[in-house]
């Protein structure tokens, strides 16, 4: 049992890693003390499909986290 929650980790780790890599827009060097954060927008289409799945992949690398814990 805890060899599939090492292996479920690596692959949600992997996914975890490349959705947020994907999100990365807009955050050059002026955006990291302030500047670039006037505008607002709302996420559509594929951008607001790509930060549920980093969402949902966050609460499943949490818990396959948790469960080799408890897992002896």
């Amino acid at each position: 049992m805890k060899i599939y929650l090492i292996i479920a980790q690596i692959i949600i780790s992997a996914i975890l890693i490349a959705c947020v890599l994907l999100q990365a827009q807009g955050s050059g060097l002026g955006a990291t003390w302030g500047g670039g954060g006037e505008t607002f927008h709302t996420r559509r289409g594929l951008e607001k499909v790509i930060f549920i799945v980093t969402i949902i992949c966050c609460c499943l690398f949490t818990l396959t986290s948790i469960s080799l814990l408890l897992v002896r």
